[in-house]
């Protein structure tokens, strides 16, 4: 099974609208998960809220509520660059925590978290990305593979301080978020689960959000992030279902133990699987 997060609900129904099959899963807590199919493969999708505060504890929640072989987060993303246009996929290949630093009376200086994604997940991506049909019905948008910033604020501006203390810590990442640092670190902290941001541009983080907000162009660049994580969702599937079963059976082993008279034998094998029976002779009479 998948597990696939979103942050805002105009997010969370791009990724609804592609599923079949769907049902509704409530978490002992009060989460509620959509469970179905995406693709084919089995999917939960969640919606965790603004924030890699949030995004972490529904994450661990979701990893430790369906134990899935993989999981995705897919949104919305401000870009940093002038070259990545509306509606544009990115995908992931290092997430910052940004907000990580020292600060003492001399300033400021940058001690960030980062982290790398799966490396078959990512594979997997460039794969489908570049065939090339992994879009809707109309063109299909350009999927880039770079490094993501993850901190706790909104950031439109090219010129405001968090804009160019991006630019001047952390100069390769490309587009802007909040909830995919939080979202790494879970899976990290869960035996390397596979894990992969996948988001699309749906503003340039350059004071003309609202404008863009306006235009539609969330739910643009979310149905954009839908669609490869629908795409990558069969490529995963695939995949998992061509690996050869490597549990090996366990086989049954027969131990008969026999004591005669006064002796007493112990169990004398290392490791039982199934039940121990154990049946006691009646003592055998002499004379």
């Amino acid at each position: 099974m998948l597990v696939i997060l979103t942050a805002m609900e105009v997010e969370r129904a791009a990724v609804r609208a592609r599923m079949t099959g769907v049902r509704r899963h409530v978490h002992h807590a009060g989460t509620v998960f959509d469970v179905g199919e995406l693709a084919g493969c089995p999917a939960a999708l969640g919606m965790v809220g603004a924030g890699n505060v949030r995004a972490a504890a529904i994450a661990e929640r979701a990893v430790a509520e369906f134990s899935p072989s993989a999981v995705l987060f897919t949104g919305v993303a401000g870009g940093l660059r002038d070259w990545l246009r509306l509606g544009d996929v990115v995908v992931a290949r290092k997430v910052y925590a940004y907000h990580g630093g020292y600060s003492d009376d001399e300033g400021f200086r940058s001690r960030p978290d980062a982290w790398e994604p799966s490396y078959r997940l990512l594979e997997l991506a460039r794969a489908l990305a570049r065939e090339g049909n992994w879009g809707g019905s109309g063109p299909v948008p350009e999927v880039h593979f770079e490094p993501l910033a993850a901190g706790e604020v909104v950031v439109d501006g090219r010129t405001s301080a968090v804009a160019r203390y991006l630019w001047d810590n952390y100069n390769d990442a490309v587009a802007v978020e909040m909830e995919s640092a939080g979202f790494a670190l879970t899976g990290h902290l869960n035996d390397d689960v596979p894990a992969l941001t996948v988001r699309g541009i749906s503003d340039r983080a350059d004071g003309a959000k609202d404008v863009a907000d306006e235009s539609d162009w969330q739910a643009v660049a979310a149905g954009h992030a839908a669609d490869f994580v629908r795409a990558l969702a069969a490529v995963i599937g695939a995949a998992d279902g061509s690996r050869p079963d490597e549990r090996a059976e366990v086989p049954v082993a027969h131990y008969t133990n026999v004591a005669e008279g006064n002796a007493h034998v112990g169990q004398q094998v290392g490791a039982v699987y199934g039940d121990l029976h154990v049946t006691q002779r009646s003592p055998r009479r002499h004379g």
